[in-house]
């Protein structure tokens, strides 16, 4: 195999790289802190370890192309996400409720336990597997379990579901909002290795280096796979392995490894079919007795499309500084509690938090505040109540947060 390397630019030059982003999948920066701190890094996965197969040699454009311009419309499988981020339960915890808060149902625990928001931080810790299924841009389904309960997300056509059985709760999207619509499966976070890994071609095009590092076996398929490293100094990142399917380009797996080695995310197939799933897939049958809280998709794609622009600098103080691997994504904490989602009446209901409070009892002090140190993402709340986080480490932080 070759181990051509290509930069950002050569990638523009060399394939229509640029030109094919407006039809990829984009995670926008979410106004939760903990939302914050997650969007400095994408999903990732590990590759299996049987013999690697003997297939044409590419170049690093050519796997790139490959992977970007795939027109697979179609397929279903098993997803395993694995995150080791080294993120304090705590912490993670309190975020939910900011999250569910700063989303718009802080007032119902049940409604907001099955909005795809609040799920999202689910992601952030520990092994899950999720069953997928994909038909075009109008036919999605994700199915994940945890602790014997189960959570859905649906997507037939202009009618969007999502279910959580823990509460029987569901939130019910009508209506279409273009490319923006809000209603695709966990839409803010990738949930499958595509989703990932177009993420990590695309948004870091400048200040990315990219070779071909041999070939796996992924799920059942043969596959080229891509080494991703950054060229700027200062991010904890220092590979994505992607696994790209030599057949028709869909990417299969992607593995993130932190600068001390480790294996910090993880997000591949187990198994995969191309083959179009059955019609009845994306049926959804609302469970009896099921709390249902209606949203119209145009609307909520307002909301979508305003927390995307506020965190490239919006009016409430989120905004990202730098570029490329070493962006920091910064915003303003709340100083007072933050109020949590009630109880159902059945479920119970959590306390008040208070982010800055819990934040400083998590950290260390450091020069210019309060340093919050993961694996591969860090956080720097400093004393006027700003958080600074990335997958950077703390002097690129002190340095965007004016620290001398």
């Amino acid at each position: 195999m070759t181990n051509e390397t290509a930069t950002g630019d050569e990638l523009d030059g060399g394939v229509p790289y640029r030109s094919r982003r407006r039809v990829l999948v984009r995670a926008a920066v979410p106004l939760a802190v903990a939302a914050v701190i997650a969007a400095g890094v994408g999903l990732v996965p590990a590759l299996a370890a049987d013999s690697p197969p003997d297939l044409p040699t590419l170049t690093a454009e050519q796997v790139v192309a490959k992977a970007l311009g795939s027109e697979a419309q179609s397929l279903s499988g098993t997803v395993s996400v694995s995150t080791d981020l080294g993120l304090p339960t705590q912490l993670l915890g309190a975020a939910g409720g900011i999250g569910a808060a700063a989303g718009g149902h802080g007032g119902d625990g049940a409604s907001a336990s099955a909005d795809p928001q609040a799920k999202l931080l689910g992601l952030l810790g520990g092994d899950r597997t999720l069953r997928v299924a994909v038909d075009g841009p109008d036919h999605q389904r994700v199915d994940m379990m945890e602790n014997m309960a189960g959570y859905t997300v649906v997507r037939n056509g202009d009618q969007a579901w999502a279910w959580d059985s823990s509460t029987n709760s569901a939130v019910h999207l009508t209506g279409r909002a273009g490319d923006k619509h809000p209603a695709a499966p966990l839409s803010q976070l990738p949930t499958t290795p595509q989703e990932a890994a177009r993420q990590f071609l695309t948004a870091s095009a400048g200040t990315t280096s990219v070779t071909v590092a041999g070939t796996a076996n992924v799920a059942g398929q043969k596959a080229y796979q891509l080494s991703v490293k950054p060229t700027q100094s200062g991010s904890t990142v220092a590979e994505v392995r992607i696994a790209v399917a030599a057949d028709n380009g869909v990417p299969l797996a992607v593995a993130v490894k932190s600068t001390d080695g480790t294996t910090v995310l993880d997000v591949h197939f187990t198994d995969v079919s191309f083959a179009k799933p059955a019609a009845k897939t994306f049926d959804f049958a609302l469970p009896k007795g099921a709390k249902v809280t209606e949203q119209k998709a145009d609307g909520a794609a307002k909301e979508h499309g305003a927390a995307a622009d506020t965190a490239k600098g919006g009016h409430d103080g989120t905004n990202v500084i730098g570029e490329g691997w070493t962006a920091v994504f910064t915003s303003q904490v709340p100083g007072a509690p933050v109020a949590a989602p009630k109880g159902d009446g059945k479920h119970g209901g959590r306390a008040p938090v208070n982010p800055q409070g819990l934040m400083k009892s998590l950290g260390k002090q450091v020069d210019g505040g309060t340093l919050i140190s993961t694996k591969v993402l860090n956080v720097l709340l400093t004393d006027d109540g700003r958080v600074f986080a990335g997958a950077v480490t703390l002097p690129v932080l002190q340095h965007a947060a004016g620290v001398n």
